[in-house]
């Protein structure tokens, strides 16, 4: 089982690598789903893997310099107290109870939907607020949005793992339009780690992490992404991003149903 476990973290890495979707929407469920792992292990056993692989890919766009700090400090302001109360809520409700662990896989559900979303639509909703400049947020408004958007994303990522991804990065397209795509990637990146960090020790503390099989999916992204991000030229875009789509979408009704 556990050289499964490497191939399959390879698999997701790879497939992370050519897209830039998170992990969360392709590790979360394919636990859940072809492995047999409750929901709230799945989620807290790939928040411990985001918060590590996170953390090496913000060193890499800090050197870089794409990262957009005040942003990051915003999203943190409305995401990491989200998650410390998205904690609070399973620890008081019951992290492993079946009840928990069902409302857990539906919000996993969701958060892959909206992921679809966010890849399939991204590109229209940038196009039509670069048409409308008169709908862009400024000033204490774009703060407020953002600080929002964090914490909605916080809740989000600690019921779920997803959403510190591809709908982090469309929120913050959203948001700042004129935002390049490099900073919008290293800020979306940066953010997630103190929020996943944080989310993984809530779910540390509930018992919800599975020391040996995060090891395991490690051992396997690390090269997966890599060869990942090597071929991302050679393979069109809208190609694995349809694939992609149409995957999640399967996934999330396989998870309701």
């Amino acid at each position: 089982m556990t050289l499964t476990y490497i191939f399959s973290g390879f698999a997701v890495g790879t497939l992370v690598g050519l897209t830039g979707v998170g992990g969360g929407s392709l590790m979360t469920p394919l636990l859940t789903l072809l492995f047999g792992v409750s929901p709230t292990v799945a989620v807290g056993t790939d928040l411990a893997f985001a918060s590590i692989t996170k953390a090496a890919g913000t060193f890499t766009h800090r050197l870089r310099g794409t990262v957009e700090w005040h942003v990051v400090r915003l999203l943190c302001y409305g995401a990491l107290p989200a998650a410390v109360i998205a904690t609070l809520f399973l620890k008081h409700f019951g992290a492993l109870d079946k009840e928990i662990g069902q409302l857990i896989r539906y919000s996993i559900a969701v958060s892959v939907l909206l992921t679809v979303v966010a890849l399939l639509f991204k590109g229209k909703m940038l196009n039509w607020l670069n048409k409308h400049p008169e709908k862009q947020l400024h000033g204490k408004n774009l703060a407020a949005a953002t600080i929002i958007a964090g914490a909605v994303l916080g809740t989000l990522v600690t019921i779920s793992s997803i959403g510190a991804g591809a709908i982090g990065a469309t929120l913050l397209v959203m948001l700042y339009p004129r935002m390049s795509a490099a900073h919008i990637a290293g800020t979306d990146i940066a953010y997630a780690v103190p929020l996943t960090a944080i989310a993984a020790f809530g779910h540390w503390w509930l018992g919800s992490i599975d020391w040996v099989l995060l090891g395991s999916l490690l051992i396997g992204s690390l090269p997966g992404i890599t060869l990942g991000s090597m071929a991302a030229r050679a393979v069109p875009e809208k190609f694995l991003r349809g694939l992609l789509a149409t995957t999640l979408t399967l996934v999330a009704a396989k998870l309701v149903l």
